[in-house]
């Protein structure tokens, strides 16, 4: 009997799921004409060998130098500069800056290692024009053009390259995979050559990765998995600040951000973005400054907040930079505990400079903002607002109290509102505390 060279099976394209035999609808994500054709390679079928081991001691012998950018925010990221041998995956919405982060990065690390830019998307005329708008240099920076996952693996394997970026992983395909590029059998039968090329090579790796429509990053998470950091650049791609943010990391933190803004020469480092994001702030009712959190580092944001009357039988909520269902809960509770009615009333939101605000603490300032605004009140002093407010309507605990009140004594407001600091008992003089919204409102609001 002749033995077959491949395997054949299905898999569906939106969820990976994988089936024996062709069907046009999926059954585990309910998708059509998603299941896919998938030869496997031959590869996958080999008997494994004897299994090469190592100590603990030989393995902490292994030199885990990191590799040092031009960008001390990337850098700081990464928890020190990209390990040598590690794969890393940024996405990001099409526009915000990845291609022209990534070509900055591969300039600074080629002025000390040979660095390798492949674009599966631009010919080689279009990344060099970018390099030469970006001012960017070295004979140590090579850059390459092709689809070809198998190509990029053999350049990876020789170990010439310290660096080789992948942009981006959808624009890529195997031979030993018969779907199309940017299908979930070659996104992620590619990344899994490429990481494992790396990890024999001590080569490190970036992949681009595309974004869906919702903004979740293409391929179901399955690449997440693969890989040993996941980045994200986010922000608003018409201007504004630009975030750079880790979400796994083998190797660091996964609490710090690097803050950006996009110019003529490329993504520059902002060193105070609070005093960024304050410098056109006009103070007026519905205006109230957030002291919030990005990985580590404190930044002050305002929060602006309109409130006017429905002119339909349902009022409108609009928020930009926060979550809709979290505002519609704080909405809820503001009727409930305080002496406010807004049920009648069209509520937006916004948070200033594109920023996306996530972390609870950002709740008092919200309300606060919204009250000012249905009252026509102000702020009785110059002040910053946190604090997560529960459905009762107290103010509860936030972390990192001491880094968002020295933030505010550094750009020069009066004191603080926000929750008690708890086992503590020399509360700090600057920090004005209440233990619920309604309190908060009558108090500070004039």
């Amino acid at each position: 009997m002749v033995k077959a060279s491949k395997v054949a099976n299905y898999v569906c394209s939106a969820c990976g799921t994988s089936y024996s035999t062709w069907s046009g609808r999926c059954g585990a994500c309910g998708e059509w004409n998603t299941i896919e054709l998938n030869m496997a390679s031959p590869e996958h079928n080999r008997r494994g060998g004897s299994l090469s081991v190592q100590s603990l001691e030989d393995g902490l012998k292994i030199n885990d130098q990191r590799m040092v950018t031009s960008m001390s925010g990337v850098d700081q990221v990464f928890g020190g500069g990209v390990v040598k041998g590690s794969v890393n995956l940024i996405s990001g919405e099409p526009g915000m800056g990845k291609s022209t982060l990534l070509l900055q990065l591969a300039a600074g690390i080629a002025k000390h290692e040979e660095v390798l830019y492949v674009s599966g998307e631009e010919s080689l005329n279009q990344v060099a024009m970018r390099a030469r708008r970006l001012q960017l240099a070295s004979d140590n920076l090579k850059l390459a053009a092709t689809n070809s996952t198998d190509e990029i693996k053999d350049a990876i394997h020789s170990g010439k390259y310290k660096l080789v970026i992948v942009d981006s992983i959808q624009t890529v395909r195997t031979e030993e995979v018969g779907s199309s590029a940017g299908s979930i059998t070659q996104v992620t039968n590619s990344a899994r050559l490429l990481s494992n090329a790396a990890k024999s090579s001590n080569t490190a790796i970036f992949l681009v990765g595309h974004v869906t429509k919702e903004g979740s990053l293409a391929g179901p998470r399955l690449l997440e998995h693969i890989v040993d950091v996941v980045l994200s650049l986010e922000g608003d791609n018409s201007g504004g600040l630009k975030l750079l943010r880790v979400s796994k990391n083998r190797f660091g933190s996964i609490s710090e951000t690097a803050i950006f803004e996009m110019k003529s020469n490329g993504l520059m480092q902002v060193d105070n973005p609070s005093k960024v994001l304050l410098a056109e702030r006009k103070v007026t009712d519905g205006s109230i400054v957030l002291a919030t959190i990005e990985g580590s580092r404190p930044i002050l944001v305002e929060v602006q907040a309109l409130v006017n009357p429905t002119g339909y039988g349902y009022p409108k909520r609009a928020v930009s930079g926060f979550d809709l269902s979290r505002l519609n809960l704080l909405v809820a509770m503001m009727e409930k505990r305080t002496s406010l009615k807004l049920n009648d009333q069209d509520i937006y939101v916004n948070i200033v400079g594109g920023l996306k605000i996530t972390e609870p603490a950002a709740d008092l300032a919200i309300v606060m903002a919204i009250a000012s605004a249905a009252r026509g009140k102000k702020l009785k002093a110059n002040a910053v607002v946190f604090g997560e407010v529960g459905l009762s309507g107290e103010i509860r605990h936030v972390s990192f109290i001491d880094r968002r009140i020295d933030e505010a004594k550094a750009l020069g407001f009066d004191y603080a509102i926000g929750p008690k600091i708890p086992a503590r008992s020399d509360q700090p003089s600057f920090l004005k505390t209440a233990a619920d919204v309604k309190k908060a409102l009558n108090s500070f609001l004039s």
